[in-house]
């Protein structure tokens, strides 16, 4: 199959069109990209694979950094009032003695000194919702990108499939957010660093009870770590695994995971006879990866399509958002002017790669040193680990970094005053795209 496609074969094509702004990938970096384009007047269509955004998301977390952004956009108290979520002040660590990680701490930081659980399939339809209001603004649904439109050593557009056949969108950019397997990155022909792991991760609910703790809750033993996010009526609960061990897991049976969880989470004893089948747990297998550009003349890719991140810690989201942000900051001006030299793409990963590579090498370290480790632990952690790091997290400066850090990501990015359309001296009455 042929990656890319000249601009002049139009054969079987339903319809030629042309936008400033092409994005692939209606996720939290699309759809937020999409939006803080359409607030500054420049024309943007959004391309969506699928017909709604109801999947099983797994990254359903809203850090503090994603609460501010839509703070800056006057946003997010309607986003908290409208949709249905769970805000999480503590996380408690698998320590055998509680350690707690108290989100309070960052009160003197932020307006959103928690961690907002909220099934993803709302956040996006809200975004997009928001995006709808301008007419420079256009969602298409089950829009399968197939091949990229390239004119000498620029890409200058997608070539999709809809159910009514081939259509194709020309733009002065395209950008890649279409998640950790990226079509446009595979025909991009970017390449890629990857970091192999340590473990894998199954993800699956149980019922939630109103006599049930609150918030993030671990437990560690048994050869995994178990951990508990309060979902309101569900607890949704991730457990990491030595790398590749899930077929012999499952070869063991249901009956050797019900008894792993109860072990760990007795009170979950009259529950896990709702996990009935396999069907019912998701292999999350980790890996971490970044490409070593992001960028070619006309095209650039954020979010999981440029840098997979694991899922350790919940970065994802927030790194994929910044670089959303990072991008309308940057980008803005040069695409309402009607023109995208490449050191404008170039200014985009410089700001976003390091923090990028910093997490990712941290994260790294942590799971492939710490919890492939406790893995190991057949009872919970020995006396002195678990001393240590109730010691440790008692210590207010240790214990706010990674909390910080967690919060905002290593470099947070704020949505620029200027890239309001009003304050653009470039910006044109917009056009439907």
């Amino acid at each position: 199959m042929t990656d890319v496609r000249d601009v002049r074969d139009v054969r079987d094509v339903r319809d030629v069109r042309e936008t400033t702004s092409c994005v692939v990938g209606a996720g939290p970096a699309g759809a937020m990209l999409a939006l803080l384009l359409a607030r500054q007047n420049i024309p943007v269509v959004l391309l969506e694979a699928h017909g709604d955004f109801d999947r099983d998301f797994r990254g359903d977390s809203l850090h503090p950094a994603i609460l501010e952004v839509l703070d800056e956009l006057g946003l997010a108290d309607r986003l908290l009032a409208e949709l249905p979520h769970r805000k999480i002040h503590q996380a408690t660590l698998p320590t055998g003695i509680p350690a707690v990680i108290d989100f309070a701490r960052l009160r003197h930081r932020t307006r959103f000194p928690f961690m907002t659980l909220m099934p993803q399939a709302r956040f996006l339809e809200f975004l997009t919702a928001e995006a709808a209001r301008s007419p420079c603004f256009a969602l298409v649904r089950r829009a399968n990108v197939r091949e990229l439109l390239v004119d000498g050593a620029a890409v200058r557009g997608v070539r999709y499939r809809a159910p009514d056949g081939w259509h194709e969108l020309r733009a002065l950019l395209t950008v890649g957010a279409d998640g950790r397997f990226s079509q446009v990155r595979r025909q991009s022909r970017l390449q890629a660093k990857t970091t192999a792991s340590a473990i894998d991760v199954l993800w699956l609910c149980l019922p939630r009870l109103p006599t049930d703790p609150e918030g993030i809750l671990g437990r560690v033993g048994h050869g995994t770590i178990l951990l508990l996010a309060d979902r309101g009526q569900l607890w949704q609960l991730g457990m990491i695994i030595p790398k590749g061990s899930f077929p012999a897991l499952r070869d063991a049976g249901l009956d050797s995971l019900h008894h792993t969880i109860v072990e760990l989470v007795p009170w979950l004893t009259d529950r896990v006879g709702h996990l009935q089948a396999w069907s019912q747990v998701s292999l999350l297998s980790v890996q971490a990866d970044r490409l070593v550009r992001w960028w070619r003349p006309g095209l650039l890719l954020i979010g999981d399509a440029a840098h997979v991140m694991s899922p350790v810690a919940g970065n994802g989201i927030n790194y994929a958002v910044a670089d959303a942000v990072a991008t309308a900051n940057l980008l803005g001006n040069p695409l309402a002017a009607g023109t995208l030299p490449n050191r404008d793409l170039i200014a985009v990963q410089r700001r976003r790669d390091w923090p990028t590579r910093i997490t990712q090498t941290a994260v790294g370290l942590l799971q492939d040193r710490m919890l492939a480790q406790a893995l190991r632990w057949q009872a919970g952690p020995p006396p002195a680990v678990a001393v240590l790091l109730r010691v440790l997290l008692g210590i207010p400066r240790l214990a706010d970094l990674p909390l910080r850090v967690a919060a905002f990501g290593l470099r947070p990015e704020h949505v620029r005053s200027g890239s309001d359309a009003q304050a653009n001296p470039h910006v044109r009455d917009c056009q439907d795209p």
